[in-house]
């Protein structure tokens, strides 16, 4: 146990170290994306405060933790300040690219993950903001929506590494508005679908290579990203709804549904696989492929092995390219890390936080909070392997637990603790407490000044007492 605890402290003063240093990295990139040094300086207090432990992230707390007496400068760099936005993604989305893959190595499934995440909102008077359906609501509500894309390394980590706002098309048509909410002038209406083809070209634009494009039925259902997907040769494994057709290889045309009840009734056609590893241990389901009409194209359906609920996939396997079931599987199950990344997003870092109305100022939001998520999942990533030494689970019920059951590998929400518990600000014990000249808290010394009463140096009681939580 000593031992252990031993290894754990050396762990995590290790990786604190390594969080300062990526967020000194990540500024640095992000430096020359600034006109001026106040806001570049504002920038890098802003994602300091968003990776802090405040409950609460809206311009009063962040001006706040960032030592500021009010909260103007936090809301001139989201609104007025000169910088490069787009720029400043771009920056993010190397960062998260390269260390993730320094951390992966040359194996693992890549995979882009597209998904929409909400924000609830009382007004008005907030760009995009409609009532629409949320997620984060559970049904319709008033609120903003954003589409998201994560970089997924399987077994390694992900971060978000692009992020494009829904506007309504009644907004931008109407000029009152599109001025309030200071929408951009070359801005046209675009659904979730289009919105998910730009974030891909400003990926691909960077350089980042995607072994398999993986998204719900919203991006399935958009005729425009299949077809720029498989324009580029981009393999897709994009959820699709029961009643999506497709002609089979036998030239009939037909629904999911249908084709799973002409081709699917025999159990040696289903087979039992693990889609990764979920919340509460590993997702098992029975899965079945159909081939349809294109070489390259197939159906891959999921069932629950206990209510027999179906979830349809249309897949895309360019020619030359390997399309085992297994490998669409596995990309089938890396779309579902990019709902851990919203939860680190909003519930540590305050993703849906953005007490701002303008559209620029939302986005620039977004990507302060994408920084800072970037810093700790890639920090909790690196430290994986190294800090992952649990012991092998029993082989038999009656197996006695092992001496030293190890460590589990550090999360994003431990790095951030940790990181936050290394650089919090120490306190001088011999610090004179407050209160006014005669009282109880202070004496008079023999000068006619305010002194404190002698404190004698304090010694922990136990040899833990100082260390760092863990």
């Amino acid at each position: 146990m000593k031992s252990t605890r031993s290894r754990a402290a050396a762990a995590l003063i290790v990786e604190a170290a390594r969080v300062q240093r990526n967020l000194k990295e990540l500024m640095g990139a992000l430096a020359p994306m600034f006109a001026r040094v106040e806001p570049r300086l504002q920038s890098a207090k802003y994602v300091r405060a968003v990776m802090s432990d405040l409950p609460k992230r809206n311009g009063w707390t962040i001006a706040e933790k960032a030592g500021d007496l009010t909260p103007d400068a936090t809301q001139r760099l989201l609104n007025r300040a000169r910088w490069d936005t787009a720029g400043a993604m771009s920056a993010v989305r190397r960062f998260a690219v390269t260390h993730l893959a320094a951390a992966a190595g040359p194996v693992g499934l890549i995979v882009g993950a597209l998904d929409e995440s909400g924000q609830e909102k009382k007004g008005t008077a907030t760009a995009g903001v409609k009532r629409q359906h949320m997620g984060c609501a559970g049904g319709i509500d008033n609120g903003i929506n954003t589409v998201h894309l994560a970089y997924v390394r399987a077994d390694v980590g992900h971060a978000l590494i692009g992020s494009r706002q829904w506007i309504p098309a009644e907004q931008i048509s109407d000029p009152v508005t599109a001025i309030t909410t200071a929408l951009p002038l070359t801005l046209r209406f675009a659904t979730k679908g289009e919105l998910a083809i730009g974030l891909l070209r400003d990926a691909h634009a960077d350089g980042v290579r995607l072994d398999f494009v993986a998204g719900d039925e919203v991006y399935g259902a958009c005729p425009a990203l299949r077809a720029f997907l498989e324009e580029h040769g981009q393999a897709y494994v994009l959820r699709v709804r029961a009643t999506f057709a497709r002609t089979l290889g036998g030239g009939t045309c037909m629904s999911c549904e249908q084709a799973v009840a002409k081709h699917c009734k025999q159990k040696r056609t289903w087979t039992i696989r693990s889609a990764g590893d979920g919340s509460k241990g590993e997702r098992t389901y029975a899965w079945a492929w159909i081939a349809t009409a294109s070489p390259e194209h197939y159906l891959l359906i999921r069932k629950h092995r206990t209510t027999g609920e179906l979830a349809f996939h249309y897949c895309l396997v360019p020619a030359g390219q390997p399309a085992p079931l297994a490998r669409l599987i596995a990309a089938a199950g890396l779309r579902w890390p990019v709902e851990e990344t919203f939860e680190f997003g909003k519930d540590l870092f305050g993703l849906d936080q953005s007490q701002v109305r303008l559209y620029e100022a939302i986005l620039r939001h977004t990507v302060l909070v994408m920084a800072a998520l970037a810093i700790c999942a890639l920090s909790a990533a690196a430290a994986r392997r190294r800090t992952d030494t649990q012991a092998p689970p029993p082989s038999s019920p009656d197996q006695k637990p092992p001496i030293d059951s190890g460590m589990s590998p550090l999360t994003v929400a431990e790095i951030k603790r940790l990181f936050n518990a290394a650089t919090a600000p120490t306190h001088r014990w011999n610090t004179p407490p407050t209160g006014q000249p005669g009282d109880a808290a202070t004496k008079h010394a023999p000068d006619g000044s305010t002194a404190a009463p002698a404190c004698p140096p304090r010694t922990p009681s136990s040899a833990n007492e100082w260390r760092l939580p863990y």
